[in-house]
Formats: structure tokens, C-alpha cells, sequence
């Protein structure tokens, strides 16, 4: 057979697979609305999608995944819990490395349960691991959930806790702003001088720009609202951090994060729902024992993700694009959902991947 020929019967092995676990196939289309959905994506995803426009329907792109339009047409007809499976091609750039495809095949498994979220949870992870057979890989586990309590956790301004939520998926971003609001580096001059300033638009010459001046001025009184604010106390800056620095196997990890609790009270329901996952992956049959957990994993990817993230790697092809990879996205439905949510998480595995490391393509 062909490489095309392999990819798609890789895939269709997969889709079946997933299939007699109980997921209902789904299709979806290859054009997307970019103007409903692109903003669900992230900064990352944003950069990357082909994007078109068309004078009936606007903005269009190229699907770069599954997991946002398979979620709105769920919610689109309620929140009644369902499996789905899929297929298909995404479409992505990659204008940094030139050996990475920019389509490739995705086959996928979607679980909408709000009965037990880590039973959930552990169901996508070894399922996905099943799939991948004896391939020699690497999991890698974390849980976006346990920054963002920590996060919602701070004794400081609603306006500068939403700022640190915004970019918890760009951690340089998220590490500067951390410093700014704890004193540890200092206001930027130019800024310093336009709140020092009476009346910062005296002089600013004709309007121009997209912003009204009553735009201008909001933001302004916010930024001297945020330089009045106090400062993020040390000592939160030092549990957020040692959350950050969390690495090992799965117990060793939480019971690290347990420890952090006592301090951080935020933390303590996130941190037990970790806990209820590695006791359902150990039900699954995961080894938990060495299953790598990393508190900072999964800051990188979709922003949709909220709670459990997940990926597969190689062994022995380390600089290889993850196999699979996936997470949960509960917000994500209630953005998607006209006033529903349900709990959902899934994954996503490249067939062509899978190949190459069989040495089958």
C-alpha cells in the first residue's frame, strides 16, 4: 500500500477501536467559522490556522482540531452525557521547523460524563495507551486545574488574578506578570510617568486609532488601580512557585501538592481530584507507581484544556511530535453550551506517527 494508503487503514484500525468502546463516529467539517471559533483555540492555535475569507460566510479556516467544533455540535443539541470518535485531516503551520507536517491525520475519543470526571479521566488515558500497543513511549501527566485554583486562590485584585489566568498557557508572560504584581520587578518608566502625570491625555495630541478616549481612559484608571494595589505576599509567590517546580511519579508528586495545600487551602479540592484520578487509572491498570506527573505540563498547548493533561512520547525518536496527546475542556462546554455544561475530556492520536515507529511508513 501507499503511505496515504497505510496512514488511512492506521486510522481506520483506531476509529474502529474506538468504536467498540462505546464512542458514536462523528464528522465534521474542514472549513470552520474562524470568526465563532478561533478564539476558543489560544494565542498558539491562532498563529497557526489557515485562514480565508468567503463573502457569504466571512472568516473561514482550515480545521486545525476536532475538539472545539465536536463540542459545539454536541452542546448544540443539550448536555446529555455521549462518546464520540472521529477521523480526519488538521491543518496547522509550523513556520519554525520545516520537517513537521502542516496536515496531518488525527483520530479521536471524546467522553461528555459528568457521573465520575476521573473515572473519565483515567477511561481517555488508557484507552489511548491501549491503542498505541507495544510502541516504546514516554506518558507524561499534569492538571492545569491545580494552577488555576491556586491562582483564583491569591489574595490579591480580581483585575490582576484574571491577568494571571489569561497567560497561565505562556508561562515567560505569566512569570513577568508574577513579578510585577509582587514587587519584584519594577513598573515600566513610561508607564510609571503616565500615572504620575495629573492628566495623563493633556497633550496627547488628535485622536486616532481604533479606541474611543473613554476606552483610553478606563484603562488608564485601571493600571492606576493596579499600581495602588498590594503586592502578591512572598510567601504566595513561593507556593505558586514550589506548585510549578512539582516533578515525579504520580504519589511522590501528590503528596507534594498536599503538603502545598496546607499553606494554599485554594488548592485542597483541585488537588484531591488528583488524587481520585490516579486511584481510577490505577483501577484501569496504569502503573501509577511510574506514571510522570509534572505540575507545569500542558501550559503550552490548547487553552481550552483546564483540568487533566496528558501526552505520549517516543523513547527513542525523543524529538519527535507527541503521538498523542489529550485533556479535559469543562469550561470549554459551558462556553459552547447557551447556559449548559457537562464535563468533558478526550484525546487525540496521530496514526501517521504510530507508523513511522513501527517502521510500517
Amino acid at each position: 500500500m501507499t503511505p496515504v494508503a497505510n496512514i488511512r487503514a492506521e486510522a481506520a484500525r483506531l476509529k474502529d477501536m474506538f468504536q467498540d468502546a462505546g464512542a458514536v463516529p462523528l464528522e465534521t467539517d474542514i472549513l470552520q467559522p474562524a470568526e465563532t471559533l478561533l478564539d476558543l483555540y489560544g494565542e498558539d492555535i491562532r498563529a497557526r490556522a489557515y485562514v480565508t475569507s468567503d463573502p457569504l460566510h466571512g472568516e473561514q479556516m482550515l480545521r486545525p482540531d476536532f475538539t472545539v467544533p465536536v463540542v459545539q455540535m454536541h452542546m448544540a443539541h443539550g448536555a446529555d452525557p455521549a462518546r464520540y470518535t472521529y477521523s480526519g485531516v488538521v491543518f496547522r503551520r509550523q513556520e519554525d521547523d520545516v520537517n513537521r507536517a502542516n496536515e496531518y491525520q488525527q483520530v479521536g475519543y471524546e467522553v461528555f460524563d459528568r457521573q465520575d470526571p476521573a473515572a473519565a479521566d483515567a477511561e481517555v488515558f488508557a484507552l489511548l495507551s491501549s491503542a498505541l500497543g507495544d510502541l516504546d513511549f514516554r506518558a507524561a501527566t499534569g492538571d492545569i486545574g491545580i494552577l488555576m485554583a491556586a491562582v483564583n486562590g491569591l489574595k490579591t485584585t480580581d483585575r490582576r488574578k484574571a491577568a494571571l489566568m489569561r497567560h497561565i498557557w505562556r508561562p515567560r508572560r505569566f512569570r513577568a506578570l508574577l513579578d510585577r504584581f509582587s514587587g519584584k520587578s519594577d513598573v515600566p518608566a513610561t508607564r510609571r510617568a503616565l500615572l504620575k502625570a495629573q492628566d495623563p491625555l493633556a497633550g496627547a495630541g488628535p485622536h486616532i486609532g481604533l479606541r474611543s478616549a473613554h476606552e483610553v481612559q478606563d484603562r488608564i484608571n485601571a493600571l492606576v488601580e493596579d499600581a495602588t494595589a498590594p503586592l502578591i505576599s512572598k510567601a504566595e509567590v513561593a507556593l505558586l512557585s514550589a506548585i510549578l517546580q512539582v516533578r515525579d511519579e504520580c504519589p511522590a508528586a501528590l503528596n507534594m501538592l498536599r503538603d502545598i495545600a496546607v499553606d494554599l487551602p485554594a488548592i485542597e479540592t483541585a488537588v484531591e481530584g488528583l488524587a481520585r484520578r490516579i486511584d481510577a487509572l490505577d483501577t484501569r491498570g496504569v502503573d501509577v507507581a511510574s506514571l510522570e506527573f509534572e505540575a507545569s505540563y500542558g501550559r503550552t498547548s490548547m487553552e481550552y484544556y483546564d483540568g487533566f493533561v496528558f501526552g505520549f512520547y517516543s523513547v527513542q525518536k525523543p524529538d519527535m511530535p507527541p503521538i498523542a496527546t489529550g485533556g479535559r475542556y469543562d469550561a470549554l462546554t459551558r462556553r459552547l453550551g447557551g447556559g449548559h455544561a457537562i464535563p468533558a475530556v478526550g484525546g487525540v492520536i496521530r496514526p501517521d506517527l504510530v507508523l513511522q515507529l513501527r517502521g510500517d511508513l
